[in-house]
């Protein structure tokens, strides 16, 4: 995450699409690509990715809610595994492996016991249930080093705000990929998505 941390969600993707979309959007400034394990045929897009553009951008598996899963993403070639929950388990697997866990969490408690099992990058989701002032106070106990990602909901419209909060990126969904889209509109959101980025970090 050293440009914008935007992360693109590509939910429903096809391994015939995937690294069209994908070169598309690590050329508009996007920092890393996960792919679903609800998309289509998800672990050979999550090959394909890799292959193509894994050297550049890291790629990860999402909604991963099994240490077996995490294997399979792993040797796909997936450097992430994102979850819509901290299942310790699926923390400490993704560590073991050497991959960059991002559990789901949505209240504090949650949030420490998923660093405890090893996690040092938190996926706030539904970001909404936390919130922009919910943010700024997790941001004043958290170790100052751990990732706040909050992703659902994330958009155009709010993404500054939740960088100007403290969130060190966004992990961005339907606002900028939709199944069955074709690239070239896939690249019009990113760009307008990597300037709201720009805009909204705080400097310094």
């Amino acid at each position: 995450m050293t440009r914008t941390g935007l992360v693109a969600i590509l939910r429903g993707i096809r391994p015939d699409e995937a690294v069209a979309v994908g070169r598309v959007l690590v050329e508009e400034g996007i920092d890393a690509i996960e792919v679903p394990l609800n998309s289509p045929d998800p672990f050979r897009s999550i090959e394909r990715l890799a292959a193509a553009v894994g050297n550049t951008v890291p790629v990860g598996a999402g909604t991963v809610l099994t240490v077996e899963e995490v294997a399979r993403a792993r040797t796909a070639g997936a450097r992430l595994i994102v979850s819509p929950n901290a299942d310790p388990a699926v923390i400490a697997a993704t560590v073991e492996h050497g991959l960059r866990s991002y559990p789901g969490v949505v209240t504090p408690t949650e949030a420490f016991a998923a660093l405890a099992a090893g996690a040092r990058s938190l996926k706030l989701f539904p970001a909404h249930a936390v919130g922009i002032a919910g943010l700024r106070a997790w941001r004043s106990v958290l170790p100052a080093d751990v990732e706040l990602l909050p992703v659902g909901g994330v958009d155009a419209t709010n993404l500054g705000e939740w960088l100007g909060a403290g969130a060190d990126g966004a992990g961005l969904g339907s606002c900028l990929y939709r199944p069955g889209d074709p690239a070239d509109l896939v690249r019009e959101r990113a760009r307008e998505l990597f300037v709201v980025a720009a805009a909204g970090r705080p400097r310094g």
